[in-house]
């Protein structure tokens, strides 16, 4: 199955999630999006480092509950982040990051979805690639 693939039927096409984006896990690279769903580089790179101090409460960590999470130019109150999990939500709609160990999913959800849906929806994804080595 393609990255795109991923993104228009696993998540998008759950219902739960309509905007996503699968991007490398450095951050350097989008491999499938949506159409108008665009992380900035900047914007992925501290996606990244959250990512990367998720566990230890490092200054990324300490900044995103400061200062929130943008993703796709919006601002997110980070609410959870551990292990390799971030979410974020803005009024009734909200985003969960997973990082596997090539990719970070990227899933909004609007103000109609359950965010218990959502996330498991992304999480799921992200531990069914995690099982394929990815």
């Amino acid at each position: 199955m393609s990255w795109q693939a991923y993104v228009d039927s696993s998540l998008v096409g759950s219902g739960h999630i309509d905007k996503a984006c699968i991007v490398s896990a450095a951050g350097d690279s989008t491999w499938a999006a949506t159409p108008g769903f665009a992380v900035g580089a900047d914007e992925l790179k501290n996606i990244v480092a959250i990512l990367d101090e998720a566990d230890k409460g490092g200054p990324a960590v300490t900044k995103a509950f400061s200062d929130g999470i943008h993703v796709a130019g919006e601002r997110y109150v980070a609410f959870r982040i551990e292990d390799k999990h971030i979410y974020g939500r803005q009024g009734r709609t909200g985003i969960c990051i997973v990082k596997t160990k090539q990719a970070i999913l990227i899933g909004h959800y609007g103000e109609n979805v359950q965010a218990g849906n959502a996330t498991q929806t992304v999480e799921a994804l992200g531990d069914y690639l995690i099982n394929q080595g990815y």
